[in-house]
């Protein structure tokens, strides 16, 4: 009955770069498929040096490192769902995508890190064309933010009218969803996401959260809809479910250090009192 229950465990990989501060990339992905009950492997594409403040080094791992670690893992583990986050460069984009295509592992999350959620560009312009057109037709779902769909989509976004365009053009590179993420418009619009499908669009809403807490909620939310594909949930309602826990997350978000905070990812670790 153990080994049998053990070998039937949901499985999701994170292909993403690790956070010091512990906020967001492979530590976040980690706890969020934790909470899910899902276990998490990793490929690691580069180590940050970075705290509540801010971004102060990156170091990219080596193309043949990375390609080590999702081959050797996938080799032996059944991973049903995949996200990736920051992945850096050209190289590490395209060996990235060469493995996950000859493993066919068809349920594959983009987390498009691109542009840092304060407008802060990652990554050059050769990476961006490696990602728009060698890793993002292998995607179930593609996650952009604001910033993020307007360099993939080449539109201005200021409305929500403006992120459904914006999907629209998205979609056409090859996913076979888009979820555009509002967390950066003004007002009653923050936080209001737009999906399509190619079929139709979607706004998804929740409670607005007012907090400046919010490191991580990108790497999160993405690694929460891996988590839920990995257990056997539509592609929308893994969306729905996942926008959910990052809401809640972010109701008790963590004020730690001098910066911006991250999500509780183990907000319902919490006593009642604490909450």
């Amino acid at each position: 009955m153990t080994d049998s229950i053990s070998k039937n465990i949901p499985t999701a990989m994170t292909v993403a770069g690790s956070d010091s501060g512990g906020g967001a990339g492979i530590q976040a992905d980690l706890r969020t498929f934790a909470f899910h009950r899902v276990h998490g492997c990793t490929a690691i594409t580069c180590v940050t040096a970075q705290n509540t403040l801010g971004l102060t080094r990156v170091d990219a791992l080596p193309a043949a490192a990375v390609v080590a670690q999702i081959e050797t893992v996938l080799t032996d583990i059944d991973v049903q769902a995949a996200k990736t986050g920051m992945l850096l460069n050209q190289e590490i984009i395209t060996v990235v995508a060469e493995q996950l295509a000859r493993f066919n592992l068809n349920q594959l999350v983009v987390d498009p890190v691109m542009v840092s959620r304060t407008g802060a560009p990652l990554i050059d312009e050769k990476a961006i064309a490696a990602l728009k057109n060698l890793l993002i037709p292998l995607a179930v779902i593609v996650t952009p933010n604001l910033y993020e769909a307007q360099i993939l989509s080449g539109l201005e976004i200021h409305t929500l009218d403006d992120m459904r365009l914006a999907a629209e053009r998205i979609y056409q590179l090859g996913a076979k969803a888009v979820v555009v993420k509002g967390g950066g418009l003004p007002g009653k619009q923050r936080g209001i996401d737009i999906w399509f499908d190619g079929n139709r669009s979607e706004v998804l809403q929740t409670t607005t959260v007012d907090t400046k807490n919010t490191h991580g909620t990108g790497c999160t939310l993405s690694a929460a809809i891996a988590a839920n594909l990995a257990l056997g949930k539509d592609l929308l309602s893994a969306v729905r479910l996942a926008k959910y826990y990052v809401t809640a997350a972010l109701h008790s978000a963590l004020d730690i250090g001098q910066g911006t905070g991250t999500v509780r990812h183990f907000y319902p670790l919490m006593s009642s009192a604490d909450r």
